[in-house]
């Protein structure tokens, strides 16, 4: 059997212009889980990621910290579908979109843009984006230039079976994606509803480890969003 380790990006920085890339304590997170994987032996045959600054910067500080070690890092492979679900579209099209038709959600909005300097803002800002995912998910407004959520659940799946379908016994995988990307694939092995991709991706931490067994035809959840390498609480974020 192989194991498959999904890694989710360290901390970014969600609402600065520049978001798709690491803040201190991401680069923090990711050196951390380097030093636990060595400490603990675990070693990798095949290493990938998205194309997302935060998911490939991630990826490298990681491989940086077995290199520094004397220690083989595969060459890291990219493959675009462990990109997040579209959400720069989500907030620049599909909210403007809702807050127009929704005077419910058109008060969220209004709420969160109220607080988008406060040090509340993520509570506000997450009370907002539930409701806007959740019609994303439900196909409830068509936005042009916008993926959809069945369009985003195809290629987490076809990108995963890229990844699975490679020839070989007891591989060791690493994918260093997003919380999105994570919370899908949970809910694809699980045969879980659509819904509860969205409520697994809410849950699943910076740097933390969700691991599957597969063999020929068969995967199999083992791990999901663990972060024992994470022992500072300072370290423990969610955006």
């Amino acid at each position: 059997m192989g194991t498959l380790l999904l890694v989710r990006h360290g901390q970014a920085r969600p609402f600065e212009k520049v978001s798709d890339q690491l803040s201190d304590i991401g680069e923090q997170q990711a050196r951390v889980l380097g030093r636990y994987l060595i400490e603990h032996g675990i070693r990798f045959d095949e290493v990938y990621s998205g194309t997302l600054t935060r998911q490939r910067g991630t990826a490298e500080l990681v491989g940086q910290q077995f290199t520094e070690a004397g220690l083989a890092w595969p060459e890291r492979q990219t493959l675009a579908g462990l990109n997040e679900y579209d959400a720069d579209g989500v907030t620049h099209k599909l909210i403007p979109a809702i807050a127009e038709r929704d005077e419910r959600f058109r008060h969220l909005l209004t709420v969160f843009e109220e607080n988008r300097h406060s040090p509340d803002r993520n509570r506000h800002f997450q009370k907002m984006f539930e409701v806007a995912t959740k019609a994303w998910l439900g196909g409830e407004l068509d936005v042009e230039g916008v993926e959809s959520w069945q369009s985003f659940k195809t290629r987490v799946r076809l990108a995963l079976k890229q990844i699975l379908d490679i020839e070989g016994s007891g591989r060791r995988v690493v994918a260093f994606t997003s919380g999105g990307v994570i919370g899908t694939s949970v809910q694809m092995v699980l045969n879980a509803p659509d819904q509860q991709a969205l409520q697994l991706n809410w849950r699943v931490k910076n740097c933390s480890l969700t691991e599957f067994t597969f063999g020929k035809d068969r995967i199999s959840l083992d791990m999901f969003n663990a972060i024992p390498h994470l022992t500072d609480v300072g370290l423990r974020t969610f955006r």
